[in-house]
């Protein structure tokens, strides 16, 4: 498992990411908050057989600004945003799976 050695938050724009072997990933922050790994959000309701939750309604301010990042383990960072969200705990091998599924979709796109 690759661990970051630098990560660091753009503004309010995107995180970056430059891993142990030299690569770097930017991640705009809507993108991690969408595909924030939670439960709630990757469909455990679904696969647990409770009910759906109701649909979501209008965003909440400051859903896709940062307001602190904390390091969980060895493995994973947690993002707390600042609309009061923490649900999520991205790993370091789910980062670098997004990582690359970014970097192949700007590569598609050029």
């Amino acid at each position: 498992m690759l661990k970051p050695k630098k990560i660091k938050l753009n503004g309010q724009q995107s995180l970056s990411i430059i891993w142990e072997d030299g690569k770097e990933h930017i991640f705009p922050l809507k993108y991690l908050r969408d595909e924030s790994p939670d439960a709630g959000n990757k469909g455990e309701s679904i696969l647990w057989n409770h009910i759906p939750p109701p649909p979501k309604g209008p965003d909440q301010p400051g859903k896709y600004e940062i307001d602190s990042i904390q390091k969980v383990g060895g493995y994973a960072i947690q993002i707390f945003w600042k609309d009061g969200n923490a649900d999520g705990i991205y790993s370091w091998d789910l980062l670098r799976k997004y990582g690359e599924l970014i970097e192949n979709s700007e590569a598609d796109s050029k």
